[in-house]
């Protein structure tokens, strides 16, 4: 069954479009894998995100499909986290009403609430009226990344790694694969344990480098990346430690068994 997925301008989820959804468990049964949805979101409320929507008025803005769902392990209340595919933008807003009729079916038991549901169950009819409306855009390519830049922040196995030539030799590496090592590792370094938010507080919020194991350099073209093994989450000083030297690239026990020899060499 469709369904349509609220994004609202701002969240406590660290959510991002086309790439992961971030919901509570209670929507659970909403979102199974495979499942055809349609992003929406409401009213604009602060003016200081209108640059990020298509429309200030409630408009859907693009289509997906569910991918792997997987609980948040780092949150008590059992959240959980839906992979996002196929993520396929609109070039322009899709009102909720065409000529006065609203698009989807308002049951009328949810009439006074229906619009704050953030994951609401469609019929197909419906999804089908909401597309009819919708013009399609391209999906811009994943920025590209120096290979000598960590990208501060960044859900299965997918290929990244692929070359371009851009005075010099640029690598692709993909968003979706850093969401996928944060929800799996989290957002403390796996070698010293530092946490960004901790220590600077709310400016830090979601900080943290993901580390390949292997470096993209070293591919040699395209391979399949598994964030639960080829990724993990380390500090700027420690993700800098691991790449010091460029001709040889420290494994995190290596890293830790450095940390060990300090402590003990200053107590």
């Amino acid at each position: 069954m469709p369904v349509v997925i609220v994004e609202m301008d701002s969240s406590q989820w660290e959510d991002q479009t086309g790439l992961v959804y971030h919901f509570p468990k209670r929507y659970l049964k909403h979102l199974p894998e495979g499942a055809e949805a349609i992003y929406y979101k409401g009213r604009m409320k602060d003016k200081k995100f209108a640059a990020s929507r298509l429309s200030r008025a409630p408009h859907y803005f693009g289509t997906a499909r569910i991918g792997e769902v997987r609980p948040d392990p780092h949150d008590p209340k059992g959240s959980f986290f839906a992979h996002i595919e196929n993520f396929a933008p609109f070039a322009e807003p899709v009102p909720t009403k065409i000529e006065g009729e609203y698009l989807e079916t308002v049951p009328s038991n949810l009439a006074s609430n229906y619009w704050r549901i953030s994951v609401r169950l469609i019929s197909q009819t419906d999804y089908d009226a909401i597309l009819s409306q919708a013009q399609f855009r391209p999906v811009q390519p994943n920025e590209l990344i120096q290979l000598d830049q960590e990208d501060p922040i960044d859900f299965v196995s997918a290929n990244e790694g692929s070359q371009t030539t851009y005075f010099g030799t640029r690598y692709e590496r993909r968003k979706d694969l850093r969401l996928k090592a944060i929800e799996i590792h989290g957002l403390d370094c796996k070698a010293c344990g530092f946490d960004f938010e901790q220590a600077y507080g709310e400016h830090a919020k979601g900080f943290i480098h993901v580390h390949h194991v292997v470096p993209i350099s070293k591919f040699g073209g395209e391979k399949p990346v598994n964030p639960a093994t080829d990724l993990v989450t380390l500090c700027a000083n420690c993700h800098a430690m691991v790449h010091r030297k460029r001709d040889s690239t420290l494994s995190i026990d290596e890293l830790k068994a450095m940390l060990r020899g300090r402590w003990v060499f200053q107590l």
